[in-house]
């Protein structure tokens, strides 16, 4: 699987691996229930959060990379 990028769409991250919802979690972003998490970016739900979309996508490729999900 290819790194995830800020352009990555939140569901499709959640459909890789449940376990990036602590990631979600703490860094701010709650709404992963929400229907914007559907369609709505990484990029563009940290904009509307004020969260630094850069961090969260380097934790989750670090979480996925940990569980032998990312292509090196």
């Amino acid at each position: 699987m290819p790194k995830i990028t800020t352009d990555t769409i939140i569901a499709d991250v959640l459909r890789i691996d449940r376990g990036t919802i602590p990631i979600f979690l703490n860094n701010g972003l709650h709404c992963l229930g929400c229907p914007s998490a559907q369609g709505e970016s990484i990029e563009e739900a940290c904009a509307l959060h004020g969260i630094d979309a850069q961090k969260l996508v380097d934790e989750l490729n670090e979480y996925l990379k940990s569980k032998g999900l990312l292509d090196e």
